[in-house]
């Protein structure tokens, strides 16, 4: 009798493991520990601060700069400006997976390439704080530079002397780009007339950003506006126009009071107990469960990590760095390794950098789909799939993510991912195996670095532009 009772017991002991192992619920952790918890993990990586509001900027430069960021004059065809894909109803991006430049038909999510043109092979970036002065611009990092500068460009010593920052040294070159804003030999511009930008080499510099500026001072007004943002500057260059491009980025699209900043600030209110539990996924690198306790002399848990933040870190949570993060390869490539884009790995010729791309910042990263270099994941609920398992979710695609005229330029052979798998970041060479109740926390994480005022960034866009174009 003894022995059956014992073997009961083994049994029912047996089964409870099995419970546990299979998942009980454990009793909700008190909310002040979890935020113990989560300042502990954001604190670990030193550099995640809260952003400030921005000093105002000078009236007469930002006014310049916002009048020539809307102003299609700036292009070649006189069919584009800078807004026109950096859209302020858009986060200033185009919510377009691959985007489209000059020559382009449509508008909005619509536009497509005109007769003759492809899709440019990556997605435009938001800029909304793009003034807070990343170290590098361009998802290959090839503006990049401190301060002052000075600048490493593909221009190299063709950039002139005497830019502010790193925004202003970008803004010299989408006027050089012929597929963005320049234009191919033979171009008629929007009225018929001869597209006189297109006619220099692709090295004259110089003589295009002349002809920009022949363009600028045939208008009045533009006369006037440059007098008022450089006084005593009586023969402005491109470089103005590209201090008060910058000015403006600088100055009217940071955002940057979101729930997190104030939480940055011990408002522990600002997040939910959602957004701290994806909070402290995102900023742990440990491996294994979190033991619920009350005991206060037990040893510090080792927090299970999603390694977000090794990667995603600093004030911008990211824009620092470059990684191979295995994004599915489409679009029409670049160089000489078309139709596959190697990223950094183009400019840089090590196995490091290839199929590397720079790391985005996060803020605000809600309102900036689709994702990735090529705008291959439609949601960021997908974008956490992907690195949950990198290897499965490059193996399995699915083309239905992006619009069905970019389908064809999908590149996922055996060969490419396995390609992309040898220098694939470290971090995720074994999958993460986050619980899809971890995945929706991360999410919600993500969210709250949403600031309310960069929903609608309609109150940039001015009601009109000096050159009348509209």
């Amino acid at each position: 009798m003894i022995p059956t009772i014992r073997l009961a017991c083994l049994v029912t002991l047996l089964g409870l493991a099995a419970c546990e192992y299979q998942g009980i619920p454990e009793p909700p952790e008190p909310e002040a520990t979890l935020d113990a918890r989560v300042r502990l993990a954001i604190g670990s990586w030193g550099g995640v601060v809260a952003i400030g509001p921005q000093p105002p900027g000078d009236t007469a430069l930002v006014r310049l700069g916002q009048a020539l960021f809307f102003d299609p004059i700036l292009s070649g065809n006189r069919d584009v400006s800078c807004g026109t894909c950096h859209d302020p109803s858009r986060a200033m991006a185009d919510g377009l997976s691959l985007g489209v430049g000059t020559g382009g038909t449509g508008h909005g999510l619509s536009r497509e390439p005109g007769s003759g043109r492809q899709f440019l092979p990556r997605s435009v970036p938001s800029l909304i704080n793009q003034g807070l002065r990343s170290y590098q611009v361009f998802w290959d990092g090839r503006v990049s530079g401190f301060g002052t500068g000075p600048f490493d460009t593909p221009l190299g010593s063709a950039l002139p002397p005497g830019l502010p920052d790193i925004v202003a040294a970008q803004a010299m070159l989408p006027v050089l780009n012929r597929q963005e804003m320049r234009g191919e030999p033979g171009d008629l511009d929007r009225f018929g007339n001869p597209n006189e930008l297109a006619a220099f080499a692709d090295d004259q510099y110089a003589q295009i950003w002349s002809a920009v500026m022949q363009r600028l001072m045939a208008i009045p007004e533009y006369v006037e506006m440059f007098a008022a943002a450089f006084p005593g500057t009586t023969h402005p260059s491109f470089r103005h126009a590209a201090i008060a491009l910058g000015a403006f980025q600088t100055h009217a699209l940071t955002r940057a009071n979101t729930p997190f900043d104030r939480y940055l600030r011990s408002d522990n209110d600002a997040l939910t107990i959602e957004q701290k539990r994806g909070a402290l996924l995102f900023f742990s690198n440990g491996f294994g469960p979190v033991p619920f306790t009350n005991d206060p002399s037990a040893p510090p848990a080792v927090e299970r990590g999603a390694r977000c933040a090794s990667c995603h870190n600093g004030p911008l949570l990211g824009g620092q760095s470059f990684a191979n993060v295995g994004v599915p390869q489409l679009g029409p490539g670049v160089g000489a390794d078309a139709p596959l884009d190697l990223g950094r790995g183009a400019l840089i010729d090590m196995p490091f950098y290839r199929f590397s791309f720079r790391v985005p910042p996060l803020r605000n990263v809600e309102l900036t789909a689709p994702y990735f270099h090529n705008g291959v994941y439609p949601t960021l609920d997908a974008v956490v799939s992907h690195y949950n398992n990198v290897g499965q979710s490059l193996a399995n695609f699915n083309t239905t993510n992006v619009a069905p005229n970019l389908r064809a330029m999908h590149h996922g052979s055996g060969s490419v991912i396995a390609d992309q798998m040898q220098s694939l970041d470290f971090h995720l060479q074994e999958p993460l195996n986050l619980t899809l109740q971890e995945r929706k926390d991360l999410v919600e994480f993500l969210r709250a670095l949403t600031d309310p005022a960069a929903r609608d960034m309609s109150g940039v866009r001015p009601a009109r532009v000096p050159s009348g174009l509209e």
